[in-house]
């Protein structure tokens, strides 16, 4: 197993104080964990995953996700058995869009 923390700081979209639970851990998918944290408006996001060394493209997908969202006061967690990084991205969307409530898939 390996485990990765990555932070980023000045985010600027709330979300309720609650948390959900998206996918299922198995061969090949992952779960995502997205709560209301005191963060100082910042994201926090820990990975426990199966697939070690993958770090770089770990990064390149969190920044990427980053980017799309800018959440503030969010911590994530995420318990991975090697999915894909578009299996990935597309389950951290939906963590997002249902604890927002959204069902356009569309950041706003």
């Amino acid at each position: 197993m390996e485990q990765l923390t990555y932070r980023f700081e000045h985010g600027s979209r709330q979300v309720p104080p609650q948390a959900e639970l998206v996918g299922v851990v198995s061969s090949g998918n992952l779960e995502v964990l997205i709560e209301w944290c005191q963060l100082a408006n910042a994201c926090v996001i820990e990975i426990n995953t199966a697939a070690t060394g993958f770090g770089m493209i770990w990064a390149a997908v969190m920044k990427d996700f980053n980017a799309r969202w800018l959440l503030a006061d969010v911590k994530i967690t995420i318990n991975d058995m090697g999915a894909t990084p578009a299996v990935v991205s597309l389950r951290l969307d939906q963590a997002v869009e249902t604890i927002l409530g959204h069902t356009n898939g569309v950041p706003s």
